[in-house]
């Protein structure tokens, strides 16, 4: 297996054996020499710049990378549903094949490869550069350069699993079988990448690029695009993380306490350069109707989007659009909607937990939406929700003369890409539709301080427990969840039940629930459950919605809907095998290198 994996990663970059000419075609002349680019500080800036334009880093990050690539990664697992069933749903059910390979490869696999030798090649020929205005410029160049190369090995190993660190030219001439790392040692490396990258950014001054609150240039700086050093420390941070989790870990509690130190690290250095957690008025300005935010970190913005463009479309589901045979969006699954807890902190994830919320009358079944962790009515579009355009979002069925008709939301013909959850996703939605014809302001976090919380939260959980900071830290894992959920008046969101803070164990599961509703649709959990080898379980249970059924009010239908917890469709429900734990290449490639094994395919 080894030999086949080292050989076929290498599909990224088989134009590597291009003439120089070739790999510089994206400078401003086509007719520059080697000496000509290398030489010239703003031809090398034109170079590299490459990974921030629509055809580099950040075009990948929409379709896979961020929260724009939630759309598959969510509809690729136990999550959300697609509206219509669509190639994404392939690898849900499986099997695993060239039915899922394209998209990614084409997006992410080839591209990245190409940016990590695109870092390489400035790397290795930045001094050369005879014109720079400053050894800052300089330094700010290659703390970028390295950033791109430890963030691009970062992506192709969650979607690929464990590559070669690739940190020179790669030439024709050059072995190419070079052995893979181990998972940790990857994430290793890129943490190790990463910090390097600090290195230069702060002797650049650019630990952040735009000034901090109250200075000039705040939120609104023409370079804030690209990574700041405190990005670098957060991503960091991240890899650490994977490199602590089951999946990944090679040293025990060790992998967790260097995790728990980088996490705490990044938040003081944010903290320090003026980052701080956006409060409830402002919170959804981390994703929708601002450019950026103060919580953001590091962001990728793609202006006012009308809901005819392509990318909205993605998003948003036909019933919003009027395009009855396009337009899939998200739907969350009912195990999805039933992450959110009760205002009160109870957890309604199974039939006991909700039993529980039921008898202390926190929850009934039948008025389902009402007392819930704020950030449902961010995240969920559900039936009797309050949406611009609609009043309410009518999404049930009625009898009427005997006949089952669906309501304004899901209609009976007409429509593939409709809910059959009976929910559909607000967070990214931004409110458009045919009936609210407007163009907000979408951006993606790429990472935000809230997510640090988090990651410190479970590394500090595993390595010292709940209520023990992690060395040098003043939060220990509960004040760190504690924390972020006080955005919100305790009135709207209480403190994690102490029942749940008393060990490892007991908290585990409640910092699993707090990132899957925070980080809810930003490109997170497919990878979660997977680092966390949790995808067996989740991936294997029937996937639940809820169509209410619209019946006369009585006291046991309160809200006059009956709601009755349905599985989806076969064509909709997930299935697991371990290679899913991974993206598999495509089967063209597998024959191009010499040391491919045919007994080995998957």
């Amino acid at each position: 297996m080894k030999r086949k994996y080292t050989a076929l990663l290498f599909t990224g970059f088989l134009w590597i054996t291009s003439s120089c000419s070739d790999y510089l075609d994206k400078v401003p002349r086509s007719d520059l020499t080697d000496n000509e680019v290398f030489t010239n500080y703003q031809n090398v800036r034109s170079y590299f710049d490459v990974v921030y334009t629509l055809n580099g880093v950040f075009k990948a990050s929409i379709l896979g990378t961020s929260s724009f690539g939630s759309l598959h990664l969510d509809n690729m697992c136990d999550f959300a549903d697609g509206g219509r069933v669509m190639w994404n749903a392939y690898h849900k059910w499986g099997p695993l094949g060239d039915n899922v390979g394209p998209h990614y490869y084409n997006n992410i696999l080839v591209p990245f490869f190409k940016y990590i030798r695109i870092s390489n090649m400035v790397l290795e020929n930045v001094h050369r550069i005879q014109d720079a205005r400053s050894e800052d410029d300089i330094n700010d160049l290659i703390g970028q350069a390295h950033f791109i190369r430890a963030f691009c090995h970062f992506e192709l190993f969650r979607y690929w699993g464990a590559m070669p660190y690739l940190t020179k030219v790669i030439g024709g001439d050059d072995v190419w079988d070079i052995p893979r790392l181990t998972k940790n040692e990857t994430m290793r490396s890129v943490a190790a990448d990463m910090d390097t990258a600090f290195t230069y950014l702060e002797k650049a001054k650019k630990i952040r690029r735009d000034g901090r609150p109250g200075e000039a240039g705040h939120l609104n700086h023409p370079d804030q695009e690209r990574p700041n050093g405190v990005a670098a420390k957060a991503i960091k941070a991240r890899a650490l993380l994977y490199a602590a989790s089951p999946l990944n870990n090679a040293n025990g509690k060790k992998d967790w306490e260097d995790a728990a130190v980088a996490n705490w690290e990044a938040i003081n250095i944010a903290r320090q350069n003026g980052y701080e957690l956006l409060t409830a008025e402002e919170y959804t300005n981390n994703y929708v109707g601002a450019k950026y935010s103060n919580e953001q970190l590091w962001a990728s913005h793609y202006g006012a989007i009308a809901r005819t463009n392509g990318l909205n479309k993605q998003l948003t589901n036909a019933v919003f659009t009027n395009s009855p045979t396009n337009d899939s969006g998200l739907c969350p699954t009912q195990g999805a909607v039933d992450m959110f807890e009760t205002r009160w902190g109870d957890p309604l994830n199974t039939e006991a937990d909700r039993a529980a919320a039921e008898a202390l009358g926190r929850y009934n079944e039948q008025d389902p939406f009402v007392n819930r962790d704020p950030r449902f009515y961010i995240n969920i579009i559900y039936n009797g929700a309050p949406i611009p355009g609609y009043v309410t979002a009518r999404i049930y069925t009625e009898t009427i003369n005997g006949t089952v008709q669906g309501s304004e939301l899901i209609p009976n013909t007409g429509y593939q890409g409709i809910t059959r959850t009976g929910y559909y996703m607000r967070k990214y939605w931004g409110g458009q539709s045919i009936k609210n014809p407007t163009s907000p302001l979408y951006t993606s976090p790429m990472i935000r301080l809230g997510e640090l919380y988090l990651n410190y939260a479970e590394a500090a959980n595993e390595a010292y427990g709940p209520n023990i900071p992690a060395p040098g830290a003043t939060m220990s894992a509960v004040e760190a969840v504690n924390h972020l959920r006080s955005r919100w008046p305790e009135s709207e969101l209480a403190p994690v039940q102490e029942k749940f803070t008393l060990s490892t164990e007991t908290f585990r599961p409640r910092i699993k629930n707090e990132r899957n509703v925070e980080l809810a649709f930003e490109g997170h959990y497919y990878f979660d459950i997977r680092r966390w080898k949790d995808a067996p379980v989740t991936m294997s249970q029937t996937q639940m919605g809820i169509i209410p059924e619209k019946v006369p009010v009585s006291a046991a239908y309160p809200t006059g809907f009956k709601f009755t917890r349905r599985p989806l469709s076969d064509d909709r429900q997930s299935r697991w095998f371990d290679a899913k734990y991974y993206l598999p290449f495509m089967s063209s490639d597998y024959f191009k290198f010499k040391a491919f094994d045919p007994g080995q395919v998957w």
